[in-house]
């Protein structure tokens, strides 16, 4: 099977060359990376114009920050593998665990597979209580909307089927994205896997960029689609 890497990217020049390096490490032995650059001001697109965009199948540039929903939505206009990854430009989450996360997928029995951070095993860093706080509960508030039991909604390692993705309408531009991605696959009842993943959270000193204001729009996306989806 044919993997598409879709890599959204805003303002990640420090970790963005050992991530493609990781990337392209990864034990999947047919793969594509496509690279989104969401309007980086920090010298990311320069970095990616003389130094990387050779080591990737297709570079998309946005003139301005749009975010990761609209990066995404670019990145899967070029899409031509068989199964599509999301993966965030930081080092947080391992390239490694691409073929756990592809497997049930491969085995036909899954169309959406997870990586969750609170089933995980290997290391899983110790940090931001409120962060994790959160995060469950915006799981558990998405899942009574769709009806799923997922341990961690918001997590950016989500793998779908090229044919069920390519399906979809995603409409937020901004890190409502997650929740709004897992009401659409639960109103086509995908069936959906979680694979438990290694976490190398970074802090909001270390560029983390997800903050309050997206937890509060995240419970806007859950109802609206929740509801008139």
């Amino acid at each position: 099977m044919k993997l598409s890497i879709i890599i959204p990217c805003y303002n990640e020049k420090l970790y963005l060359p050992e991530l493609l390096l990781r990337v392209k490490r990864s034990l999947v032995r047919e793969k594509e990376i496509i690279l989104v650059d969401d309007g980086s001001d920090d010298g990311t697109d320069q970095l990616i114009r003389d130094q990387l965009a050779g080591e990737v199948d297709k570079v998309v540039y946005h003139s301005h920050n749009r975010g990761k929903g609209a990066a995404i939505r670019s990145g899967l206009a070029h899409v031509t593998g068989d199964v599509v990854i999301i993966q965030d430009a930081d080092l947080e989450y391992d390239p490694m665990v691409y073929p756990k996360l592809m497997a049930p997928i491969a085995e036909g029995k899954a169309d959406v597979v997870y990586g969750s951070r609170f089933i995980g095993e290997g290391p899983h860093r110790v940090h931001l209580f409120w962060h994790y706080v959160g995060n469950k509960c915006l799981t558990l508030f998405s899942n009574m909307f769709t009806n799923l039991n997922l341990t961690d909604m918001e997590t950016c390692y989500k793998v779908f089927r090229s044919d069920i993705i390519k399906t979809l309408s995603i409409r937020q531009n901004r890190f409502g994205i997650e929740p709004e991605l897992t009401a659409r696959i639960a109103k086509k009842k995908c069936r959906v896997y979680e694979v438990g993943i290694p976490y190398y959270g970074r802090s909001y000193a270390e560029g983390k960029k997800i903050g309050w204001k997206d937890g509060f729009k995240a419970v806007y996306v859950i109802v609206k689609y929740g509801l008139f989806l």
